[in-house]
């Protein structure tokens, strides 16, 4: 695709923007030989739900110079899973939530002059606390799996949130899988920097008997992720206006997301207490079964399995 591995999304917005201009993919297009213009262009865009977006304050940092080929090498690499039925997810943390009776951005139609109450100040409630959804995006099957964390964000909680996906959804899809694919951001609790992150992974690896590979996106892109626009953007349209009373609220409002395109969400609680700041040794990591790929083998690489 000529969009697909430079296309954006908000994960407010189920709109999604590409960084090509519509004069540049004409061009593109004759050379592969269809006889096409920009107008043309812009007119198939706005059916496939790309806009046209002013600059906005979404860069985490300045463009690395292999940004573009990183970003054709997890296509790539998600087409060659994809070809051989293995299963290639995207995965991040979706924006905490404070849980109760507080306004929720948006509005929902209610009977004139009968609009939910809810409370003036959004101190978080002690009792209630926040809740930290981690998302599991099926690319292949439009399958979306939302684990609710109740405590820290960390490496444990991403991989368990993983394990959980392919117990719950991801086994029963792929059974003949022996490899799976993991696209994710550059930083946060599975950021290529975080040792946990790996060690964690080797252990997924072991327990699910199969090899792991993972893709990040370079820093700053983290928008290009397509679980943003694939799943985060229609639970937040899906929840526009409802508080978040209590977690159930919060799982329910997850699973009854649906979408024009047969998107199903599956969701569920984790009442883990995950530790932070738990550090890897040198050894520890040492003993990871990890293959950096060739290219940017730090934001590529391959944790094998091991035998029991």
């Amino acid at each position: 695709s000529l969009i697909e591995p430079a296309t954006r999304g908000d994960p407010e917005s189920a709109l999604k923007w590409t960084c090509k201009s519509t004069r540049r993919l004409s061009q593109e297009l004759k050379q592969q030989g269809h006889s096409i213009g920009p107008t043309s262009v812009r007119a198939l865009l706005h059916l496939l739900d790309y806009s046209l977006q002013a600059n906005r304050k979404t860069r985490e940092g300045i463009d690395h110079p292999d940004r573009d080929d990183q970003f054709f090498y997890i296509n790539e690499n998600v087409k060659k899973f994809l070809r051989s039925q293995q299963p290639a997810i995207s995965v991040d943390t979706k924006k905490k939530e404070i849980v109760g009776d507080f306004s929720n951005a948006g509005r929902e139609y209610r009977k004139k002059g009968s609009p939910l109450e809810t409370r003036m100040h959004d101190f978080i409630d002690k009792t209630l606390g926040k809740a930290i959804p981690y998302g599991v995006y099926d690319i292949e099957s439009n399958e979306g799996w939302v684990t609710i964390g109740i405590d820290h964000d960390t490496a444990r909680f991403a991989a368990n949130s993983i394990r959980r996906w392919w117990m719950e959804m991801g086994q029963n899809r792929f059974p003949r899988a022996t490899r799976l694919l993991i696209t994710a951001d550059a930083g946060g609790s599975n950021g290529w920097r975080t040792r946990l992150w790996k060690v964690a992974l080797q252990e997924l690896a072991n327990e699910l008997e199969m090899n792991v590979t993972v893709c990040h996106f370079p820093p700053g892109t983290s928008k290009w992720n397509k679980i943003e626009h694939r799943l985060f953007s229609f639970i937040t349209q899906n929840w526009r206006g409802k508080p978040l009373y209590d977690l159930e609220t919060i799982v329910n409002l997850i699973s009854n997301t649906t979408t024009e395109a047969g998107l199903t969400v599956k969701s569920a609680i984790d009442n883990t207490q995950y530790e932070k700041g738990i550090k890897v040794s040198n050894g520890e990591l040492a003993a990871v079964a990890i293959r950096p790929h060739e290219f940017h083998g730090e934001w590529n690489y391959t944790i094998r399995k091991k035998k029991k």
